[in-house]
This record gives C-alpha cells, structure tokens and sequence, in this order.
C-alpha cells in the first residue's frame, strides 16, 4: 500500500501541487468487484482545498488516473455501518449517497479518521459520522497499520506550524539589513550565527553580575520566612480564642430556628382554627329558626330561607386533608346532619299541609265558575307557594327522596283538583255548544237548565236530520258529510261555537302555561339534568296529512330522563290527564252538531299549536295540543272524503229536469264558508289540498250525472253546473284552483257551443240540404259558376226551396225552439238569453252562410232569401221579450 501510495503521490498528486493524506482500496458495495482508490488530498498552496479523489487503474495499461473528485466541504455525512463490530462497508453522502466496500476494516477506519481530522483541522464544518467509534474521532494519529497508510506526512502536518505576523515582519527587516541574504545565504547563516554567540556570552554576563543581588534576595527572604511563623503564631491563638465565641453563635442561631418554626406552626394553626371557626360555624340564630323557625309568615320563611342556606353552605364546605379527623369536626359535622333532617322533616310536613289547606280553599270556589265559560285561576296558591322555591332548591339538594316525595304529592293533589275543575268547564262548554239551536238540545239529552249532558256517547253517535223539500235533499245533504245541511244551521250559530271553542282553548292556554311556569319555578326544574320520577307518560300519534311525525313512546321515554325540562312534561301530562280526553270528547260533539265545525275547529287548533310551539316546542301544552290536532284534522279530512264519497252516490230523477247539482251548490257554500274561516290561516295548505280533492271529485261526478240525465240534455247539464263553478271560482279567487276555474270556463264554453248547435240543428232544412248538395258538387270539381247547369241544382230549384221559408214561418219555427230551450234550462242559472243569444248568432252565421253561396253558384241570379238579417234580429228579439 505504501508503494501504491508513492505511485500516487508522484504520478498524479505532486504535478497538481498536492499531498496524499489517506488512501483506502475500494469497490462499489454490491456490484461487481472494479477496484479503485479513494484519497484524501489538500493543497499546497493556499488557500488550503481538501478533496476526495476517485482513482482508477487504466484499461490500457498499468497507470492510474484521477476519474472523479469531491470537494470535502461538500460532504455531509459519513456512515462506518457498525462501531462495534468489523464491517468494511461504508458510506459517503455528497450531492447523493456513495456506498463503497473497503478492502479491510482497519483500512476504513484509517480513512475515516484522516477524514475526521482534514474536517476539523481545516473545515471545522459539522460533517455527521454515524456508526464510527469514538476511538477513531480523536486528534492523536492511530498506531499500527493506520501509521503506515496514513504515512510520515501526517506527522509533518501536525508539526508544522505557521509563522505568526510579528515573526513574518521581524524575518523580512532582518533580510532587509543583510542585502545579500537571498543572493548568498551561507554568509547569511554565519552572520546570523556569530550574532547568536554574542548574545549568548552577553546572556552569562548578565546573569554572573546579579549574583550578589542573588544573595541580598536570599537574605530579605529569610528574614520575611521569620516574620512569616511569628504572624502564624499570632493567628493560632487569634482562633483558639474565636473558636468558643463560635460555638455560642451556633446555639444562638439554633435556638432563632426553632424559635421561627414554633411561630410558623403557632400561625398555621391558627390560620387552620380560623378555617373551621369561620366556614363549620352556625349561629344560634340560624340554629333557632331550623329548629322552631315559623314556616309561614314571610319573615320566618326568609330567616329559614337564610338559616337552610347557611347551613348547606357549611355542610358542601371542602375539608383540608386531616379535618375530617378532628373530634369538633366530626361533632359539627354530626349536629348539621341532624339540622338537616329535622328542618327537611318540618318543610315537608309543612307544605303538604299547605297543599291540603290550599286546595279545600280553592274547591270551594269552584262552584262560582260552574255556570260561566271560565277556569278558575290558581295564581294566589301559585303566589303562596312560590315563596318556598327557594327552600324546594334547598331540600332538592339536600333530601332527594323529600323532595320526590313532595313532588309527587303536588301532582297527585293537582290532578285531582284540575280534573274536577276541567270535567265541569267542559260540561259546561258542551252544553254552551250543543244549545246553540233549539233542536240540537232536544236531540243531544240537554233537558231544563241543569245545564248537564245526559246523553251519551252512543246516543251522539245515532243524531240524524231530517232533509229538505227542496233540491238540495237530491244529495241527501252532501254538505255535512251525512249529518245536516247548511240551511238547518244560522251562520250565527256556528259563529257561537267558534267563540265557544277559541274560548275554550283561551282559557285551557294561560292555564296549563301558568302551571308549566310554577313548576319550573317552584320545583327548580330548568337547569341541570335528572333522573325523573315514575309519572305517567302520554303518547302521541302521527297527523295524517302532512304533519310532522312525533316521537314513538319508547323512543320518547328514553329521551325523557335525560333533562328536567322532561320531568317539567311528565309532571304536566299527570296534572292535566283529563285535557286531552276532554278535548277530543268536545271535538266529537261539535262534529256531530254540524261538520263544518270541523274546519272552524282545525284552524282555532292549528294557530293555538303554531302559538304554543313559537313559546317552547317541547313544552306540555304544545304537545297535547298538537295530539289533538290529530284528531281534527282526521275529522276535517273525513269531512272532505264524506262529502266526495256522498257526491258519487248522489241519484238523479228520471222525471224532473237537472239544474244546478245540489253537490255543486253545496261546494259553493262550503267554499265561501272555509275562505271566510282560513282567510290569514297558518293551515292554508290543508284547505288547498281539500279544494283540489273535492272539484275533482265536483268535475268527475257532473260528467257522471250529465251522462245518466235522461230528462236534461247531457250538453245542458254539462253547461250551466260548468258555468256556475267557473262563476264560484272566479268570485272566490282561489289562487289553487286557477286552473280547474280555466278548465271549467272551456267545459262551460264547449258544452255551451255544443248545446246551440245540437238544438237549432237545420232551421232551414230543405235549404240546407240544398246547399249542402252544391258544396258537394263543388268539391267534386264543378266549377262554381257552372253549379247552376246542374239539373238538380238550378236556379228554378233554388226559388222553390227559397219559397217554402218565407219569413212567418221561420219565426214560428224559433219560437218553437225557445219553448223548447227554456223547458232544457234551469231558473237559478239565468242561461235563457245568453244560449238564445248565441243561437241567434249562429243562425245569422248559417244565414250569411247561404248568401255566399248564392252570390258565389248563382252569380247575377237576383234571387235573394224571402227574409233579411233585420228580419232574422227583429224575430229573435221580439220571442225573447214575448216570454
């Protein structure tokens, strides 16, 4: 190696002025084994470059050339593979990473640590060496063969030292004062050297001279050494005497500590004495008025207010590690628990007999609302109560079990007292509801002035009324879906029940929202989560059209114990469990009474929901009432469908002429009736769904009965019920119905033209089969002007056609077919004149008809109708004012 390294050194280093520092045999890990060199090279001139050199042997022969070179500033890293164990490979990292397989590890170790040195003797760049054992990372060279790849230039490196500035400048002067330093330096060397002897012999001298004072020296310093021991002497005795003034500093600075420590510990005693003294003490009178305080006049309930909340206070306060141990702790401790049953015990005993007193002084003013439409109001009991909410936050707190207790007390009592309460409000309400006619007494069981029902529920279920004389019994009195007609109830009527059903709900409203507030109040049940009570759970239904779904019973129970506002519900629904019943028995009743209610009844509940909802959608009173809505809309809903159903049953007499359906006045009436009941409705979109139902069902059975009329052309019937519905339909404005209005417009208009057709046929018969003939021939292809040639249809013929209606019989003739078409029509419609007014448009339209056809076939002929349109105008005008 030491040969090759000379090799290098002289064939490919030294004409590059450069050193070979290190070297290492290598081949590329993993390939096929091409050995090369890497060295470690710097320059000889400055400023110094270190480099790496790839050299490879020549292909041509046995010399080496440089192949590839990195400057060593450009390395970054430099992985040995393992410091504890031999392993030739290793890494190089530069612009990419190099991995090379040494020939030996201790040739690789030999080059790492030269690597390690150029670095840090030149660069002291921050190069990482990863898995290189710390031994290599030293400045000393390595003995063994490390010595010997690494060379005796390393060791000249390391010896060499730069001349400093000042040694530059005083070499430089020095060649200056000998001019021929450079030209002849062997001169130089003996001057320099006989100066060198000079200053030597100087030296001696110098030294020899100052012996004496040498010896002056000697003397003073032994003389100071004396001294030195007398001063030690002196200090000996100096701390011997210090020593015992010591000793007592300590004892006093001992005794200071345990001074200081005995006020510390004597000022946290205190500080833990005033802890208890302050937060675990309860006045007398706090004591007093837990024990005796008096639970109803306003002062003592604010001093056990006062008194319940010191006392919690006291027991919630945080102990410190070590309190809890204390005898006085555990005595006051002890004496609070027994406060805390005691005053629970009399709170709970106080306020159910508060709830009893409270609700024999309000049963006794029941009687006073029995004969008005009122609740009674409960705001005093509310008022009264409402001072112990706070002692209620107090025993919730402190006594679940009390407070669950008196809770469901509070509800059993109130249940009982609403029931009795709400049984005679609505009692009354029905009775109210069903006196609104003088017959609907007889047939509901109302008797006197009791003012009691004493019919029953199957009784309602059998009411029946009697239809009318008139027309509209044909439908069996379609209006109310089977139970009476619009003619049998006033307006005023059902004006009286909807005040009677919006002040039943007025006065249901305030109630249950008044106890839904108290509860709240008055039980703390607004804020934090909690486990509910066993109280009756209502369930709810599903509206049938459109409504939104509510929750399911199960899913409803599991939700329900997760908040107080929840709980606030429950309690509600076992206060006020005779609402709902009594709601749905009122709604049955006004039901039966007449079925348009039903749409009254729909829109009163729907905007009392739509209220209740904007104020809490989950609260009792939104609930319930939307349960309800249920039931009215089923009702409204069987309404419509009653009303289609009756209208496909509807029979017709085979005797009498049609008219107007009874089912088509009745939709009139009831759509009159519901815009005035929706108008500004929150439930628009019911009665728009209702309307589109019902017309169809309207347009479908008028095609049916026009097609069954025996009596009545098919045509008539088809017109004036068309006629009328486009006439409800564009007086109503019903914005959902704007394209059955156009519809019936273009059925009304059809059937119309139809009608005038059909019925004024060929007034001028013989004429117009004459005619009819010569378009034929025309449209056979005989010229116009040569129709006249035609033996059939010449001119001798068309005068004796002509002949046969002169004008008195035509007008007998129209006359005829106005009897015939005022037999057809109906009075209540008023379509005599437009339909004779339109025949008399189409006979002039026939009339003109003819005399271009004259004037066209029979050019020049002069033969003329025996009547004009003047005539035709005067005839129809003078029939129409004879009838």
């Amino acid at each position: 190696m030491t040969a090759i390294k000379h090799a290098l050194q002289r064939d490919i280093f030294t004409p590059n002025d450069e050193r070979l520092l290190g070297i290492v045999n290598v081949c590329k890990a993993g390939k096929k084994k091409k050995n090369c060199f890497l060295c470690a090279t710097v320059t000889t001139e400055r400023p110094v470059q270190v480099k790496v050199v790839k050299v490879k042997k020549s292909d041509k022969g046995d010399f080496y050339k440089r192949q590839q070179t990195w400057e060593l500033r450009d390395l970054t890293e430099v992985d040995a593979k393992d410091a504890s164990k031999e392993n030739p490979e290793f890494d190089l990292h530069f612009e990419k990473v190099y991995r090379w397989l040494a020939s030996s590890t201790a040739e690789k170790n030999s080059f790492i640590s030269c690597i390690w040195k150029l670095n840090q003797r030149y660069l002291r760049k921050k190069v990482e060496f990863v898995n290189v054992s710390s031994q290599l990372l030293e400045e000393s060279v390595p003995s063994g063969e490390s010595q010997s790849v690494a060379g005796g230039d390393e060791d000249a490196l390391d010896d060499y030292q730069e001349l400093s500035t000042r040694e530059e400048q005083d070499i430089e002067s020095m060649m200056e004062m000998c001019e021929y330093a450079i030209s002849n330096a062997e001169a130089f060397a003996e001057q320099l050297s006989r100066e060198l002897q000079v200053l030597d012999g100087a030296n001696i001298q110098s030294i020899m001279a100052s012996e004496k004072q040498v010896n002056i020296l000697m003397q003073l310093l032994d003389e100071a050494l004396g001294e030195v021991d007398t001063i030690e002497g002196k200090l000996s005795s100096y701390e011997e005497m210090l020593q015992s003034v010591k000793e007592q500093m300590d004892q006093i600075s001992q005794s200071n500590r345990l001074i200081q420590i005995s006020s510390t510990n004597n000022g946290k005693l205190l500080d833990e004495i005033q802890f208890l003294v302050n937060y675990m003490d309860l006045s007398k009178g706090h004591i007093r008025a837990l024990q005796d305080g008096d639970l109803t006049s306003p002062k003592g309930i604010e001093a056990c207010i006062n008194a319940s909340e010191a006392l919690l206070q006291c027991m919630n306060v945080a102990l410190r590690p070590g309190h809890d141990k204390l005898m006085a702790v555990k005595q006051q401790q002890l004496l609070f628990a027994e406060l805390r049953d005691t005053f629970a015990r009399r709170l709970t005993n106080h306020l159910n007999n508060v709830f009893v007193h409270q609700g024999h002084d309000q049963s006794s003013t029941l009687s006073q609302h029995t004969a008005e439409l009122t609740l009674p109001k409960h705001s005093p009991l509310h008022r009264d109560l409402l001072r112990y909410a706070k002692l209620m936050e107090w025993l919730k707190n402190t006594h679940r079990e009390k407070y669950e207790g008196l809770s469901r007390t509070y509800v059993d009592y109130m249940s009982r007292l609403y029931e009795r309460e709400i049984k005679d409000f609505f009692e009354v309400a029905k009775i109210k509801m069903a006196g609104t006619t003088k017959e609907a007494k007889g047939k509901f069981g109302l008797h006197g002035s009791s003012g009691k029902l004493t019919g029953s529920t199957s009784s309602l279920n059998k009411l029946t009324v009697q239809g009318s004389n008139s027309r509209r019994s044909q439908s069996s009195s379609l209006l109310d879906m089977g139970n009476m007609s619009a003619s049998d109830l006033d307006v005023a009527d059902r004006t009286k029940f909807d005040k009677i059903f919006e002040q039943v709900l007025s006065e249901l409203e305030p109630l249950c929202l008044a106890e839904q507030d108290f509860i709240s109040k008055f039980f703390k049940l607004q804020q934090h989560p909690t486990v509910t009570p066993p109280l009756a759970q209502p369930e709810t239904e599903e509206l049938d059209g459109g409504t939104p779904s509510r929750m399911p019973p199960q899913a409803e129970h599991r939700h329900s114990l997760s908040s107080e506002k929840d709980l606030v519900r429950l309690m509600m629904n076992k206060i006020f469990q005779s609402i709902e019943t009594e709601l749905n028995s009122l709604i049955a009743l006004g039901d039966k009474i007449d079925s348009f209610n039903s749409l009254y009844m729909l829109v009163k509940m729907s905007h009392h929901v739509w209220t209740a909802e904007n104020v809490d959608p989950a609260s009792y009173l939104s609930t319930t009432l939307g349960n309800v809505l249920v039931t009215v809309k089923r009702n409204f809903d069987k309404c419509i469908s009653g009303q289609i159903r009756q209208m496909e049953e509807v029979k017709i007499s085979k005797k009498s002429k049609v008219g107007i359906l009874s089912f088509v006045t009745c939709f009139e009436e009831f759509a009159e009736l519901a815009e005035t009941i929706f108008r500004n409705a929150e439930r628009r979109g019911d009665l728009d769904k209702a309307y589109v139902k019902l017309i169809r069902a309207v347009f479908m059975n008028v095609e049916k009965v026009a097609n069954e009329s025996q009596k009545t052309p098919r045509d008539v019937v088809m017109m004036e019920n068309f006629h009328h519905i486009f006439s409800t339909l564009s007086r109503l404005k019903i914005s959902c119905l704007d394209a059955e209005r156009r519809e019936a417009k273009h059925k009304y208009t059809d059937h119309l033209q139809s009608y005038v057709i059909n019925s004024l046929g060929q007034p001028l018969e013989k004429l117009n089969h004459f005619f009819e003939g010569v378009e034929a021939r025309v449209a056979q292809g005989v010229r116009e002007e040569e129709v006249s040639y035609q033996l059939a249809f010449n001119k001798q013929e068309l005068r004796k056609v002509i002949k046969e209606y002169p004008g008195k019989e035509v007008k007998k003739g129209l006359d005829n077919l106005y009897k015939k078409v005022d037999k057809h029509l109906c009075e209540e419609e008023s379509l005599l004149q437009v339909v004779w007014h339109s025949m008399q448009d189409e006979f002039i339209r026939q009339y003109k008809h003819f005399e271009d056809l004259i004037g066209r076939c029979y050019p020049g002929s002069g033969i003329t109708m025996e009547f004009t349109i003047q005539d035709m105008l005067e005839y129809f005008s003078s029939i129409a004012q004879s009838h």
